[in-house]
Order: structure tokens, then sequence, then C-alpha cells
């Protein structure tokens, strides 16, 4: 035997068995946990860089925005005629030029006239929900888009509602008042909304598309306030 000393085998440290997969732990930018907090912060990253406003040219801007005041007009077209239609019978009933059998079909015209200008009407739920560019001419756009709407389901659908009720009550003084109020707020909000069309085209340097909400060819309805 020789002189040398050392521990014998059975003495010997065995090192531990590899955990399952081998290799040993992982670097930590190679862990699963890792890889998983970097693929959501990525994905999140991107969409907060996709949804910030890109600039736009003025011209790029004034089509859009006129896209955005050519729809407002055809949703708002079906009240427009509505309400031009509801004072246009009111005027031909007092003036008593209609014979009876046309009078007779002015309750189911009136009716309607009113689902045109409620939000009952797809158009005016369309045009309620219209959203132009984000951009500050864009919000001029909003608040037009905003101001057309109380015109059709505020001023319009009240003017119709108080010639409804002439029609059954032709001595009504609280809804001939309330028809000459309705008339004044149809021309004051239609001035509004333009007034806003006209701030957005300012902003843009250029004149953008004309609001059809007319009310120069809306009848004037006249006659009698006194109660029955």
């Amino acid at each position: 035997m020789s002189g040398v000393s050392g521990p014998i085998t059975t003495d010997r440290r065995v090192p531990p068995a590899p955990e399952p997969g081998g290799g040993g732990a992982s670097p930590w930018y190679k862990r699963r946990a890792f890889l998983v907090a970097a693929g959501v912060i990525v994905v999140v990253g991107a969409a907060v860089v996709s949804d910030l406003p890109t600039p736009t040219s003025p011209a790029s801007d004034a089509m859009a925005e006129n896209a955005v005041i050519k729809q407002i007009n055809f949703d708002v077209a079906p009240c427009l005629f509505s309400v031009r239609e509801a004072l246009t019978l009111y005027g031909d009933e007092t003036s008593g030029t209609l014979n009876s059998g046309h009078r007779a079909q002015i309750p189911s015209l009136l009716r309607d006239d009113q689902t045109a200008c409620s939000y009952t009407n797809d158009n005016i739920f369309q045009l309620s929900d219209i959203a132009g560019p984000g951009s500050a001419a864009g919000k001029e756009v909003d608040q037009a888009v905003n101001t057309v709407t109380v015109w059709a389901t505020s001023d319009a659908l009240a003017a119709i509602e108080a010639i409804q009720a002439l029609t059954s009550r032709p001595g009504d003084r609280k809804a001939r008042n309330q028809l000459h109020g309705d008339e004044r707020l149809l021309t004051e909000d239609r001035n509004k909304a333009t007034a806003e069309i006209d701030a957005a085209g300012h902003i843009l340097g250029t004149r953008l598309a004309t609001l059809d909400v007319s009310t120069e060819s809306l009848p004037v309805v006249s006659g009698p306030t006194t109660s029955s």
C-alpha cells in the first residue's frame, strides 16, 4: 500500500443531481417570467404609440372635416325635411286652404315627422355618434355635431310637438308661444353650428363645406295667441 493518505471512496461528497431539464438555473434575462413581462411591455408600448395623434397637413385635415360635415348633412336631412313639412302643414291648415281629406292626414304625417327628429330614427342616432378627427379643427366640428343634434332632437322635435298640440287645440296659447320659441331656437342653434364650422375652417385657413340646416326656408307660423 502507498503512504498517500486521503478519503476513501465512501467518504467523498457526491454532487447533487441536476434539476430536471439540466443546465442549472437560467440567467435572469432568459427566465420565463422576465420574457413574458417584457413581451407585455412591448405590446402595451406599441398600443400607446399607435394611439398618439399623428400630425396631418391642413389640406388632409380639411378633407376629413368636409367628410364629417357631409355625414352631418346626410343624417340630419330627414329631420330637416320633417320640420319643414310640419310647419308647412300647419300653415296650410290655419290658412283654411286644405280640404277635409288632407286635414285628416295631418296627424299621421306629424307623427312621422316627430319620429324623424327623435333618437328612434337611426339617422339621428348616427348623427349623435359622429366623431371628427382629433385635431383643433376637428374639435370645432365635433361641437357642431353636438349643436346640430340639439337642433334636431330639441328644437325641431319640440316645434313639431307644439304643432301637434295646435292641430288638436287650435287656440292653445301655451303651444303657440312654445312654437314661436322653438322657431327662434332653430335659427339660433343653426347659426351656432355654422359659426363652429366657420371656426374650424379659420383654423385650417380654408372654407369648409356648408352645413345644411338652413332655417331661411322654414315657414314662419303666425296667428292669434289667445286661448280658447
